[in-house]
């Protein structure tokens, strides 16, 4: 009791936490691998809905595989050959193993 303004936490998530937990469980997330332009590989991460943060996603792999990419309409595009990659990083983030198609 240092401080009055401080909450006290009871153990119960968050509201946004378990929201953002049955978001997750609910994807249908495909990662593909693309040929570009002079033989350039990219891996396309799709299949989320609304309610994930595409961008934060998105940067969190890029800083996790340490590569570049954007984010196109919903899709992460990520600068090389990262399909063996990307699974464990979002098993790891919280999206279920089912939820992740190759």
């Amino acid at each position: 009791m240092d401080d009055i303004g401080e909450q006290p936490t009871f153990g119960l998530p968050n509201e946004t936490s378990a929201f953002e937990d049955i978001a997750k469980s609910d994807q249908r997330i495909s990662v593909v691998n693309e040929s570009r332009r002079y033989g350039k590989i990219i891996t396309l991460v799709s299949g989320f809905d609304k309610t994930v943060d595409v961008k934060a996603v998105a940067k969190g792999l890029k800083a996790g595989l340490a590569c570049g990419g954007t984010v196109k309409d919903g899709v992460i595009e990520l600068q090389g050959n990262h399909r063996k990659a990307v699974r464990p990083w979002l098993i790891k983030q919280g999206f279920p193993d089912e939820a992740i198609v190759d």
